[in-house]
């Protein structure tokens, strides 16, 4: 298996490579610590994290986005992460069900990646997807995540440019947003703005900010492709410029990629049978059990 993996080149124009190599990467096949020591990043690849709460359109504005990015006759490739039950494990990878226009399209490459029960809304598996997908030589990864709330901020460990999706209906909950989801995004973006208040709750998003430190608010309406040219425009623009967050996004992703190494000998299925199998006898401590665990 390690000759065959060797010979695993992902790039664009074979749609069957990537998709070979994630698969070998995800499911930790034979081979896999060999690809990814192997890879080679040709180009600069940004990788742009889509963020934010249940409901905000965080699906139709990544179709949007993809329209408007092929227009540059740009390669995309699309990573959505879909939540993981907590019961039985199972994962609803709905890649063709929310993005069926370009699911067939020719420069589009779409893949899901289930969670596995990461509370942050990323697996770290999505770490190394997302450098197979940039050795491949797509011009733009988008990263849509699961919309878990504050504990997201997982997304700052692997995107360059992160755009956290908002409504205007997210009005009650603006200061809970401030302490959270707010410290890793590069812009906000206001989607439904057609929907009442949505002037004063881009307003009060912009009040609440550091007038030194102040991002750009988008207002836009993804499902008529409304203001989805401003967002590309600023992707574009922060695309050419220095991450100056480099160091900081590295050191998330090692972190990450070390937490996993080290959790790998964790069967989380086992985990529960055993303690189904703990409960059972008198005085069951949760902590005694973890130690000897």
């Amino acid at each position: 298996m390690q000759n065959a993996t060797n010979n695993i080149k992902p790039h664009y124009t074979d749609f069957r490579s990537v998709a070979r190599a994630l698969t070998i990467v995800e499911n930790d096949l034979s081979g896999a610590d060999e690809l990814l020591k192997s890879l080679t990043f040709t180009k600069s690849s940004p990788i742009i994290g889509i963020t934010g709460p249940p409901g905000a359109g965080k699906s139709t504005l990544v179709n949007s986005l993809i329209s408007g990015l092929l227009t540059s006759g740009n390669k995309i490739a699309v990573l959505a992460i879909d939540p993981t039950s907590p019961f039985n494990f199972g994962s609803l990878l709905g890649d063709r069900i929310r993005m069926a226009p370009h699911f067939n399209h020719p420069d589009v490459f779409i893949r899901s990646l289930a969670t596995r029960g990461s509370l942050g809304g990323l697996s770290a598996k999505a770490i190394e997807m997302t450098d197979v997908l940039r050795a491949a030589g797509f011009n733009y990864i988008l990263v849509e995540t699961v919309g878990v709330g504050q504990s997201e901020i997982e997304i700052a460990g692997l995107a360059d440019l992160t755009l956290l999706v908002l409504v205007p209906e997210s009005g009650d909950e603006i200061q809970n947003i401030k302490s959270g989801l707010m410290e890793i995004a590069d812009a906000f973006i206001v989607n439904k703005s057609d929907r009442a208040d949505a002037d004063l709750f881009v307003n009060n998003l912009k009040k609440i900010q550091n007038k030194e430190t102040q991002l750009p608010v988008f207002k836009t309406v993804a499902s008529k492709s409304e203001g989805i040219d401003q967002v590309i425009s600023f992707i574009h623009s922060k695309s050419e410029a220095k991450n100056s967050r480099k160091e900081l996004l590295l050191a998330e992703k090692a972190y990450q990629l070390i937490q996993q190494k080290r959790m790998a000998g964790i069967n989380k299925k086992k985990l529960q049978q055993d303690i189904a199998k703990a409960l059972n006898k008198p005085g069951f401590n949760l902590y005694e059990f973890v130690k000897d665990f």
